[in-house]
């Protein structure tokens, strides 16, 4: 390759990841031998080498503005050379490289209002959509919710006495930006209307056979209404998702009325112990009901006391309630079993049950 392209800058891609590493990462990059957790929110990784890198985890906000951002970096620059990152599950972790810097750290992200824990048997924070600040989909909030149920719930962020992980996603539509097929617990936003159809200002909004074929389950079809061209809804066929409203603004989806909240249990990606498993119906609807969400509130926390009490060391949600079975897991949360909690979707089968257990 000429030496000018070798030199040559392009946007194509992200820049390689071994560019933000801190320094101790990339010295021992392939050499670290075990880690551990020193206690709540805190643990340490240790190389071959000797070389120790300490973990501090905090709870965060997703949606956090720029003076935030500058508290994280003043905290890292004062404590970790500079250097964290974000987990996918919206927390913030500093690496320190000395052991005296970790309680001053904690301290400060107190003073901050930052509790300090997610780490091990504990509740991490909740990985969540755009709910109503941005989402034109959104059947409820994201952050107000999560707000609410993490205040309930931060005791069990800042310690370990959970039997095992307990990871809780929140998706304010079942479009599903956000994680809630596959967590312990999901909150999950849902419409239960179908599109109320603009039809005086579809056509001149809207490509028709687009909207048709935004639909998953083929509930759309062209129309003429009113002598102008339109679409029509199959109702019985229709899922709630949105996907028309995305492509076409004269589909509006949104009902203050009937939108709400449903409860699933028992997904998890990990494959220890148990192959990955999908999140299930547990609670088919719950109401909006801002700022608080009391409703919402008081059936996780129930969830999470239960299986808190109930559950053997270690053992996820899902494989708790797998153990003692349906019927008995639906017993003990006091839910009544309702025609939504039949599964009856067909079209994906056994196309998405893939692991690397071997089952027979």
């Amino acid at each position: 390759m000429p030496e000018v392209m070798q030199e040559r800058l392009t946007d194509i891609g992200p820049p390689h990841y071994d560019k933000f590493l801190p320094p101790i990462v990339k010295e021992n990059y392939g050499k670290w031998r075990y880690h551990e957790v020193i206690k709540p929110g805190v643990m340490v990784h240790v190389s071959e080498t000797g070389k120790k890198l300490f973990t501090v985890r905090a709870a965060s906000p997703r949606l956090i503005s720029i003076e935030k951002i500058r508290n994280y970096a003043d905290l890292a620059d004062k404590y970790c050379d500079g250097y964290l990152r974000f987990t996918s599950r919206h927390n913030v972790e500093f690496l320190l490289t000395k052991e005296e810097n970790i309680d001053p750290l904690i301290k400060d992200l107190r003073v901050l209002g930052h509790p300090v824990g997610g780490i091990q048997n504990s509740i991490s924070s909740i990985v969540h959509t755009q709910g109503w600040i941005h989402c034109h989909s959104a059947a409820t909030d994201a952050s107000g919710i999560v707000k609410s149920v993490m205040d309930e719930l931060v005791g069990y962020f800042e310690t370990m006495v959970l039997p095992g992980k307990l990871r809780i996603a929140l998706a304010c539509c079942l479009n599903m930006c956000g994680a809630v097929h596959c967590s312990d617990i999901a909150i999950l936003g849902i419409h239960r209307r179908p599109p109320k159809i603009d039809h005086e200002n579809l056509h001149k909004t809207c490509e028709i056979p687009s909207v048709s074929a935004s639909c998953p389950t083929a509930a759309i079809r062209p129309a003429t209404v009113g002598g102008k061209p339109s679409v029509e809804v199959i109702e019985e066929r229709c899922m709630f998702c949105a996907n028309c409203y995305t492509v076409c603004p004269s589909m509006k989806l949104n009902d203050p009325l009937n939108d709400g909240v449903s409860i699933w249990v028992g997904g998890k990606v990990s494959n220890a112990r148990h192959e990955p498993m999908f999140s299930k119906l547990a609670i088919p609807f719950l109401p909006n009901n801002p700022p608080r969400w009391p409703e919402v509130t008081d059936a996780v926390k129930g969830l999470v006391e239960l299986w808190a009490k109930n559950a053997r060391k270690y053992e996820r949600m899902g494989e708790w309630i797998n153990r003692i079975g349906w019927p008995k897991f639906f017993q003990m949360a006091g839910i009544e079993f309702q025609k939504e909690h039949i599964d009856d979707f067909k079209h994906a089968g056994l196309t998405y049950k893939r692991s690397t257990h071997l089952t027979f």
